[in-house]
């Protein structure tokens, strides 16, 4: 009895070991790169043979002629894939408000120029710490700077933003964004320019 027992469990365990650690995979990898490969590869942006990044993961642009990024909060360095984590500051936090009021003022310190309310996620950082959109206010708030210092007209800034915006997943959840990366990517292909 407690040999049959055994080998029928054996036999199940090798069975579904195939199927779902062979078999599955294969399928599903082989459907995501047929019918959305560009997604299935990791959504990279590639520019004369040589990959940009992904759109899925933000990048740091320090240049005033690049829209920047919101900010990470990522170990080791910024937008670390390997380390995704947010700070854990709660709102009231007396550490966070301090970080804030310095972002603040290095923001209003790079762009004396402008006036308009500070949208929240320029001066803070997403969950993940790896969030490679904006909001579509952050992005405005940052338009006349990145059209200044290119030499370019705020329509066609206006048009690239309008171009790289992303609507509500599934038409109802979060809110429209901007990936910045694409959006940076358009700026230099319409200049003609290699990112950063």
């Amino acid at each position: 009895m407690f040999l049959k027992q055994l080998r029928t469990a054996s036999i199940t365990i090798l069975i579904m070991s195939i199927v779902t650690g062979i078999l599955y995979p294969v399928i599903i990898t082989g459907l995501a790169q047929l019918l959305f490969p560009h997604k299935a590869n990791g959504n990279f942006i590639v520019h004369q043979g040589k990959i940009i990044g992904s759109e899925l993961i933000g990048q740091q642009f320090q240049s005033p002629k690049y829209f920047w990024s919101r900010l990470s909060a990522t170990a080791l360095f910024a937008y670390n894939a390997g380390a995704s984590s947010g700070s854990n500051y709660g709102p009231l936090s007396p550490a966070l408000q301090s970080m804030v009021s310095e972002r603040i003022h290095n923001l209003k310190e790079l762009d004396t120029l402008n006036d308009q309310p500070i949208p929240v996620d320029l001066v803070t950082a997403s969950a993940s710490g790896l969030d490679p959109h904006i909001s579509i206010a952050a992005a405005q708030y940052q338009a006349e700077r990145v059209a200044l210092t290119r030499g370019m007209k705020g329509q066609q800034i206006q048009s690239l933003i309008a171009r790289c915006t992303e609507g509500r997943t599934l038409g109802v959840l979060g809110e429209p964004r901007v990936n910045v990366l694409r959006l940076n990517y358009a700026l230099d292909e319409l200049q003609h320019q290699s990112i950063r």
